[in-house]
């Protein structure tokens, strides 16, 4: 395959996931993932001045809480959708973010602007991972701080991205929740970290309606999922109905209609080094 040909099918690609991110309405969608959202950042070795990223902001859940906290921050997004909602919601707290389009595959941003480079559950999605790991150790001044929280495989969204996979053809990128194996991620962020920290912690996914509406609230508000379900016929539709919905029945904890549901994520929290990454 010739360079130009390899760049035309990154670039359909990159097209393809920009248009499933920018389904669904994500600013709902994470309403319901807000408390753990302020768990994770609260466990940030980040001073309160700190010159944040958040690297795919989304509609600015961990931005906005960032702010709050005092840290001076910027998001980026590639979905220029949901930056409007974030930028929004700032507006209405009189908080003062910068919210702009950027990949997280090439940040838009000088070597070592930020204190701190922080992604929630976002930049695991990008396609080439290496690329992921040196643009947030480039963006990062050495000695700040980079933190992840991402899925891992054996985990209830791990579990859920697998029983999705079953029914639509291979995205020809690697799996994210690869981001949530600390190996690999050790591998990943190699010499351009000074050190690194993973730990696991669980994600509660709770929400005031039974695991057979949470399926169709994701269906109807999440990018990932509405387009799985778009991409396949109606019998498809129904199977994958059916096993997401006993998936959720089964880790549900609630006994009472509603659902809650703990997934396991891998926080990563490394301090940037001195050289760059290998």
């Amino acid at each position: 395959m010739s360079v130009l040909e390899r760049q035309t099918r990154l670039d359909e690609l990159k097209t393809r996931l920009r248009d499933t991110w920018m389904t669904g309405d994500y600013g709902r969608f994470s309403r319901y993932m807000e408390r753990d959202a302020e768990a994770f950042f609260r466990r940030l070795p980040i001073k309160p001045d700190a010159q944040l990223l958040d690297v795919g902001c989304g509609a600015g859940q961990l931005s906005l809480i960032a702010a709050r906290a005092g840290a001076r921050v910027t998001g980026c997004d590639i979905a220029s959708n949901w930056l409007v909602q974030a930028r929004r919601s700032a507006a209405a707290e009189g908080l003062s973010i910068v919210f702009e389009e950027g990949d997280a595959e090439a940040l838009p941003y000088a070597d070592g602007t930020f204190d701190a480079v922080a992604s929630l559950i976002a930049a695991m999605f990008a396609p080439r991972p290496e690329r992921v790991a040196a643009e947030l150790i480039r963006v990062c001044r050495p000695g700040g701080i980079i933190a992840m929280a991402n899925w891992t495989g054996p985990g209830f969204v791990g579990q859920m991205f697998k029983a999705i996979a079953k029914h639509i053809a291979p995205s020809g990128m690697p799996s994210p929740v690869l981001w949530g194996d600390e190996p690999t991620v050790r591998e990943r962020l190699g010499s351009g970290v000074a050190t690194l920290e993973c730990s696991l912690h669980l994600y509660e996914l709770s929400y005031p309606f039974s695991p057979a509406d949470v399926v169709e609230f994701f269906r109807a508000n999440y990018g990932p999922m509405t387009r799985a379900f778009a991409s396949i016929g109606e019998e498809a539709q129904r199977q994958l109905r059916d096993e997401l919905t006993g998936l959720w029945s089964r880790h549900n904890r609630a006994t009472d209609g509603t659902t809650r549901v703990d997934a396991e994520y891998l926080q990563v929290v490394a301090v940037r080094g001195n050289h760059a990454v290998n």
